[in-house]
């Protein structure tokens, strides 16, 4: 399956969604999965993003788990 600009595979997409089923027969459109696809895109980059600012707040070159981890608890409230 295609990967479009950067995000996440469709299939990957699927794999995930299923992890979390109880029911084996449930089924994902492919409109359900470019929609979540974009959605978890948007969340790694504004991740991403957030984290970055962190690390430059902190005078840091370099942005590490621990800037992730920081933003993490308010990236999830907006979300």
């Amino acid at each position: 399956m295609e990967e479009r600009d950067g995000g996440f595979r469709k299939d990957t997409v699927e794999r995930l969604l299923r992890l979390h089923f109880r029911d084996d027969k449930t089924r994902v459109n492919g409109d359900a999965l470019r929609l979540t696809a974009e959605l978890l895109k948007v969340f790694v980059r504004e991740a991403a993003a957030r984290a970055a600012r962190q690390a430059q707040a902190e005078d840091v070159e370099n942005v590490n788990i621990e800037h992730v981890e920081k933003v993490l608890p308010q990236l999830l409230l907006d979300f």
